[in-house]
């Protein structure tokens, strides 16, 4: 061969090999990240969500996450996504014959959910200098300052904040935390102070991203829209609601005027008020509906709404399990003040109820897809000749409507507005709150338009034991484990399983209107609330009783002769001086060493508010259903009468909130079907 042809040749292969690379490098595949990815499809009836876990370029997990599509094709879509996993790709898949849309729904699903996979995400720039963020507290907004250099956060000053000074310490520590770790990227709320720490969160990641010359929050912003339901609050009572109105096939949009879930439920620690329960029964506890109904109408001294009141507890029971089904943990039962028996159920060992049961909630809403909208206050109730039509909300970025064929009220009480309080017991003026900032009571003006009525309005409850100027509440649950009130005098001052309106009635006649919450290591070791009480430094603690007597600067030895004599009362059963029952004291206080908790009665529960009949739906003054509106948990009034058991708001927001899902649901249903 030449030697011409031969370099002819080489040249001709190189620019051969050239060339496949030129292609394989244009057409190469994007590279799938590992992670998980949500995408979104258009079924039969309508959208349906999809969820992809991806692993070393393949899918190796899916799941769907709503459908609006029949029972039928849900089980095609169920199928069609197992082939995609086996596969471990979307590519080559067809759609499944006799059910076309659901098919091609999942298929587009799970292509946007891979789109999202194999984008690159490169990294904002976060600049060199000072910035200033926002975010929303216990009570209202906060404002911080954050120092950036060489892309981390090397300062943090928190220049504003409404909650206590208690709070206050919590949001420094935070914030010292988050100028250590350099970001805040991976920083958790601290146990305690779930509102104010997550506002601090808020604040720095409002800043952060104005150093990257980025503003999320005004990006976000809605226009209008329509929907099956909307549920105004994302506290127990609605986030209740909207999934089980969700799980029915419902369209659900979900607002809330704070930045977080939950409202005062995140700061429920007792328990859930429930009788004849699968749990009772396999821990051999004896109880019935007839007693808890007797014991709710007693405690509210028998002006409950009997029907609500039985409502309640027939519906107890199913609540407990579908709680339980969802992840809910309700396996302890204690009991708490003014109930006959155990009925109170909680966490394992005792913990807290509240941010337990909102995660749980919050996690099965988003599982099924329900939009919550954050930061969105509704102002108005959209009126179409006396029906209810939606809603008119307001958000930091302009208003606008969502029209809907039925629309559910879970906002909460009106126990952080000292101007409605007072207005219907002016006794009560001056006194603290354990509300949390956005319990304002704003619903009570959107039914006067359609004539809405309440009832109980004056029934306003205190909660004996609360800590002074921290407004942190003390459960029930630690007298009903064994813990006394002590007075400064070193003495009993009543039986301390009294209910809670006798409670803050007799602490309010002691000196300096407080007492002391004693108990010892037994009683600490049974509750595990006490360990969140101790973590925030509410705790006085001394070796022996005379220590702790000293610590809390009263009499010695009264208070060494009332432990005593509450200790022989333990062991004869029989509480000879404020008539405490045997089962009402389950153990002596004798085990070293011994703690006390500075407590008095601070505004806690409203129990009058928008009245409903058993289905929740919202009456007028007439007594006249108002079409399309109901209402579920402490914005209603009549469940609790004039005092409510502790354990039993629990009960209320998840019994009745299940209620409402249900009940609007059928509404809507019977609109479509006209």
């Amino acid at each position: 061969m030449k030697k011409s042809n031969i370099i002819a040749t080489i040249i001709f292969v190189l620019l051969s090999i050239a060339c496949i690379i030129a292609i394989t490098t244009c057409t190469k595949t994007p590279t799938i990240q590992d992670g998980i990815w949500t995408g979104s499809g258009e079924g039969f009836k309508g959208e349906m969500t999809i969820q992809i876990t991806t692993k070393d370029g393949k899918i190796v997990d899916t799941e769907l996450l709503s459908i609006k599509d029949s029972d039928f094709a849900k089980e095609y879509a169920l199928k069609l996504l197992d082939t995609i996993q086996e596969k471990g790709t979307v590519e080559g898949v067809d759609a499944l014959s006799g059910a076309t849309y659901t098919s091609r729904g999942v298929l587009d699903a799970v292509k946007e959910a891979t789109a999202k996979a194999s984008e690159k995400k490169t990294k904002a720039k976060i600049q060199d200098g000072n910035w200033t963020g926002s975010g929303n507290g216990f009570k209202g907004e906060m404002t911080v300052q954050i120092t950036t250099k060489d892309g981390k956060i090397v300062d943090t000053e928190l220049l504003s904040i409404k909650d206590s000074d208690f709070a206050k310490e919590y949001a420094l520590k935070l914030l010292d935390t988050i100028q250590e770790k350099g970001t805040v990227e991976g920083v958790d709320a601290l146990s305690g102070a779930t509102y104010t720490s997550r506002g601090v969160l808020d604040a720095v990641k409002d800043a952060t991203q104005k150093a990257t010359g980025k503003n999320e929050k005004s990006k976000v912003s809605y226009s209008d829209t329509e929907t099956d339901i909307v549920v105004i609050g994302a506290g127990g009572a609605g986030l209740s609601a909207a999934v089980e109105a969700n799980s029915k096939g419902m369209d659900v949009i979900v607002l809330e005027k704070m930045p977080i879930a939950g409202g005062n439920t995140n700061y429920a620690t007792g328990g859930l008020n429930a009788s004849e329960t699968s749990v009772q029964k396999k821990l051999g506890i004896k109880d019935s509906n007839k007693q808890f109904y007797e014991d709710t109408m007693s405690g509210g001294k028998n002006i409950n709404d009997s029907v609500l009141v039985e409502t309640m507890v027939e519906n107890s029971s199913d609540t407990v399990d579908w709680l339980l089904e969802m992840g809910v943990d309700l396996t302890d039962v204690g009991k708490m003040a003014g109930s006959t028996n155990n009925r109170t159920h909680r966490p394992t060992g005792g913990d807290a109820i509240g941010s337990h049961l909102v995660q749980v909630l919050e996690n099965q809403a988003t599982k099924q897809g329900i939009d919550i909208r954050y930061n969105n206050k509704v102002t108005s109730l959209i009126d179409d000749n006396g029906k209810v039509a939606g809603v008119v909300v307001e958000t930091p970025n302009g208003n606008y409507k969502i029209n809907s064929k039925a629309v559910i009220i879970a906002t909460g009480g009106f126990g952080a507005n000292p101007e409605i309080i007072v207005s219907y017991k002016p006794n009560l003026k001056g006194f603290g709150t354990t509300n949390h900032a956005g319990a304002t009571g704003d619903a009570l003006t959107w039914i006067t338009d359609f004539n809405g009525d309440v009832v109980d309005m004056e029934q306003i409850q205190t909660h004996p034991t609360v800590v002074p100027e921290k407004n942190i509440m003390i459960t029930e649950a630690v007298r009903g484990n064994g813990a006394i009130m002590i007075n400064r005098d070193g003495k009993r001052f009543g039986s301390e399983m009294a209910t809670r309106d006798i409670m803050s009635d007799a602490i309010l006649k002691q000196k300096g209107k407080t007492a002391f919450l004693v108990f010892d290591q037994g009683v600490r070791d049974s509750l595990k609330a006490i360990e969140g009480y101790a973590s925030q430094g509410l705790l006085t603690e001394g070796k022996d009783l005379k220590e702790l007597a000293e610590k809390l600067k009263i009499d010695a030895k009264e208070f060494e002769s009332s432990i005593k004599k509450y200790n022989q009362a333990v062991e004869t059963g029989l509480d000879e001086e404020f008539g405490r029952k045997a089962s009402e004291m389950p153990r002596k206080i004798e085990i070293g060493p011994f703690y006390a908790v500075e407590v008095g009665p601070a505004v806690h529960h409203t129990m009058g508010g928008i009245k409903i009949n058993a289905d929740t739906q919202v009456l007028d003054k007439n007594g006249n259903v108002i079409p399309g509106l109901y209402a579920a948990g402490e914005v209603t009034g009549g469940v609790h009468g004039a005092n409510r058991l502790g354990g039993n708001a629990v009960a209320d927001i998840t019994v009745f909130g299940k209620i409402a899902g249900d009940k609007a649901t059928e509404y809507v249903e019977v609109i479509e079907a006209e």
